[in-house]
């Protein structure tokens, strides 16, 4: 292939980015990287297909480019010839050869992203017309509110360290790239970036080249479609292995990067290793609404196994840590136990690679940390135990049950080495430890619990009628809170083994056995979605005692559709109003708000507006009762699942909605592009630390009521436009499965949940898992579109 025919298909993104002149920097290197790329995949294309078929996509791509170029319709007449001439297998590997390019270019793009960002940081540019607007930097951020807001830096300071960000992450069936790809992707960006580094030599070029094929071509052999469905064990898998690839040492990065911007505004002290400032959450083997295959057993393993999970991670690094502290000089605090755990210490060795003989007892740190590594040995196996058998031979008092048992010992060393005048040595490995622990706990991530409060319904409902009381189905509300609250108040148990269940019933009751069983750090909130009346968060209370969970869950209410969020506000006005509750939750509550069905209830900018106002008086409501209100915003990637600049998203809440905390969802594909390499882990805590604290000391206006008149009006309009379509016109559904590849989504294994739900959902279910799906990049935005469009034209 010559030179100047390279050149005039290389690339449609090239091509394309010459319409923009201005918008391609001197040091734009995506045409070489994208020349690159598909050089080296029609090398491998032509290895293994042969010169006819690389022909062909050649021929197909020159085409391809000619038409985007000038519209020529003789070139698209001709494209159209040459892929009806194929025949079925070749066909497959054209196709196939067309996807893996587009990866490719997109892959270029990112490196291409990439480097003009650390160029620019070089520079000390911070602004980037593409992101300016979207971005938070820490850094930047102290600078604005110290500057240009005239905040004190303690005042930053005392904000920040008692701020709480807390990820969520979601298994919504929205990411269709199979982890295998997106590791080899990884691994092309990897190379593609070192082959350009300026200091490479002609033999390290030579083995990265080597390389950057050998990942195309295996990227290319892997089948891109997952033909068995996951379990929720594996969606789990998936999901964590992200702490071990990133978070795990992104997290005590970010802070350190927090302690030097606190620093060049005029703060000597480091954020407190126990401070919350970013916590992890998790629904993977949690979330069982809609999805019937997250049973108790599911639950059970996926807390097992992150428990087994971060007590590895824990274990992976303690001897690291062990090696570093060599130091002899200690407090006589820690002096006096480390004489007591020499003494007392078994002469028998457990066969680890360092330190595999008793520690000497002039080596305190090391005899300290040899019982820390000890026990997470112990608490990993014995998690892999009770994870493959049920039971465990390993007495629970030779591991770590609680958080508290794990950081004493690691307090006393860090107290220690202070005292000592080794400062600088306590707050280099092992604070970025105490970090860790602090952040992820025994248990990785603390697992949520989301049900449907007509399934708490249908229990209470049994339990009353096996007492012989009635139907608690048939009661009004006022009835169902007066006997709920009776029942909270006294102790009798309500039921025993003799209770009649259905499947159902033993499934709700059982996860509740589960919860009280594991240790209460595994869990975080119930959700109760559907929740319309005090008396869904009551039942879930008292079925909380009755399964006798030591330490109740936090009930957390979600209000999804328009007319459960214009609710919503008298809904937890009349929860506050119960002397019973108020005692219970002890000056705070978590509301969850959800985006997706919102949008699909009522149209996208309808549903934002609601969310909004809903917000507004929500906090008014807790205000008015004392309570503290922790949103919860159930938002994913795409526009129609309320996705959008995470930057902004924050900015744009109603004043005292956030308040130094926030929790939000990372569903499906936003968790790989989020954190699917250190620097992209890196700037997403980056970007929510900065965002909320920026929101919580410098709230925005609330808008002018003239504004409110006319989005009010335009709501109104909006929603009856879209619902006339979606809901009221008969061909919708025909036309949406014909326009959008939504039933072939259905049929990819993309998530352990079920493609439909029951019957009567229909569409609206449909779209929530798979019509919103891939929305933005087929260019079929149809909540955006019918609601909004209607409005501008009116």
């Amino acid at each position: 292939m010559s030179a100047r025919k390279l050149e005039k298909f290389a690339s449609i993104d090239a091509q394309l980015r010459q319409l923009a002149p201005a918008k391609v920097s001197e040091d734009d290197k995506l045409v070489e990287y994208d020349a690159l790329l598909l050089d080296r995949f029609l090398d491998i294309l032509q290895d293994l297909h042969g010169e006819d078929i690389k022909e062909t996509v050649q021929d197909c791509y020159e085409l391809s480019a000619e038409y985007e170029g000038n519209h020529d319709t003789h070139k698209l007449e001709e494209l159209g010839n040459v892929l009806t001439s194929l025949d079925p297998g070749d066909s497959i590997v054209v196709a196939k050869s067309f996807s893996h390019m587009l990866n490719l270019a997109n892959l270029a793009e990112e490196v291409q992203i990439a480097y003009r960002r650390r160029i620019k940081l070089k520079k000390g540019d911070f602004a980037d017309e593409n992101s300016a607007t979207t971005e938070s930097d820490i850094e930047e951020t102290f600078q604005k509110l110290v500057g240009q807001l005239k905040k004190s830096p303690q005042e930053v300071f005392d904000a920040l360290k008692n701020q709480t960000v807390d990820l969520v992450f979601t298994a919504h069936p929205t990411q269709s790239v199979r982890r295998s790809l997106l590791q080899k992707h990884a691994r092309i960006r990897n190379c593609l970036t070192q082959l350009h580094a300026k200091d490479i030599t002609p033999d390290d070029k030579q083995e990265l080249d080597e390389a950057l094929q050998r990942e195309i071509q295996a990227a290319f052999r892997t089948d891109e479609i997952k033909r068995t469905p996951p379990t929720p064990q594996d969606e789990m898998r998936a999901g964590m292995s992200y702490f071990h690839e990133t978070i795990w040492k992104g997290v005590p990065k970010f802070l350190r990067r927090v302690d030097t911007a606190l620093k060049n505004i005029g703060i000597n002290e480091r954020i407190p290793y126990n401070a919350p400032l970013i916590q992890f959450s998790s629904w993977m083997g949690g979330d069982r609404d809609g999805n019937p295959r997250v049973t108790p057993e599911v639950t059970r393993d996926v807390c097992l196994l992150a428990r087994m999970m971060a007590a590895n991670l824990y274990f992976s690094q303690i001897e690291d840590l062990m090696f570093e502290l060599s130091m002899w000089r200690c407090s006589d605090e820690l002096r006096v136990h480390a004489d007591e755990l020499h003494r007392s210490s078994k002469k028998d060795a457990k066969h680890y690679i360092e330190f595999w003989k008793q520690v000497p007892p002039n080596e305190p740190y090391r005899v300290i940390l040899g019982d820390v590594r000890d026990k997470l040995y112990n608490t990993r196996e014995r998690a892999r135990q009770l994870l493959a058998n049920g039971i465990s031979d390993i007495p629970e008092d030779t591991a770590y049950t609680n958080i508290e048992q794990f950081l004493e010992p690691l307090e006393l060393c860090y107290r220690s080495l202070c005292s000592c005048g080794d400062r600088a040595i306590a707050d280099g490995s092992l604070l970025d430890f105490l970090r860790q622990v602090s952040t992820f706990g025994l248990s990785l991530v603390k697992l949520d619990i989301r049900q449907e409060s007509d399934r708490h319904t249908d229990v209470i409902d049994a339990i009353t009628k096996h007492l012989g009381i009635g139907s608690y189905k048939e009661w009004s509300e006022e009835h169902r809170q007066k006997w709920l609250l009776s029942e909270l108040s006294g102790k009798r148990p309500l039921f025993g083994p003799d209770l009649p269940k259905t499947d159902e019933i033993a499934d709700v009751l059982d996860t509740f056995h589960v919860i009280s069983e594991l240790p209460s750090d595994s869990f975080g909130a119930y959700i109760i979605s559907m929740a319309t009346a005090p008396s869904d968060v009551l039942a879930v209370e008292l079925l909380q005692r009755e399964c006798h969970v030591k330490k109740p869950l936090r009930v957390v209410p979600l209000f999804e559709k328009l007319a459960d969020l214009e609710a919503a506000p008298a809904a937890v006005a009349r929860l506050f109003s119960i002397d019973w509750y108020k005692n219970r939750i002890n000056g705070k509550q978590e509301v969850m708000i959800g985006y997706s069905d919102s949008g699909k209830d009522a149209g996208r900018l309808s549903a934002a507006w609601q969310l909004y106002k809903a917000q507004e008086e929500l906090i008014k409501v807790a205000k008015q009762y004392g309570v503290k209100l922790t949103m919860f915003h159930g938002r994913g990637g795409t526009v129609g699942r309320g996705g959008g600049p995470t930057h902004l998203a924050i900015l744009s809440q109603p004043p005292d909605t956030i308040q130094g905390s926030l929790r939000v969802t990372v569903q499906g594909e936003v968790i790989e592009q989020s954190f699917g390499e250190e620097h992209l882990c890196f700037r997403t805590l980056q970007r929510f630390t900065a965002a909320t604290l920026e929101h919580g000391m410098h709230p925005p206006d609330s808008p002018k009521p003239e504004w409110r008149a006319l989005l009010d009006e335009m709501a109104v309009i909006a929603t009856k436009e879209y619902r006339s379509i979606v809901f009221q016109e008969p061909r919708f559904v025909e036309y949406f499965r014909l326009a959008t590849p939504e039933l072939e989504y259905g049929r990819m294994n993309i998530g352990s949940r079920p493609s439909k739900g029951s019957p009567a959902e229909g569409l609206n279910h449909s779209v929530q898992s798979r019509g919103s799906l891939h929305g933005p990049r087929q260019g079929f935005i149809y909540q955006c579109g019918l609601d909004l469009g209607q409005h501008l034209r009116t």
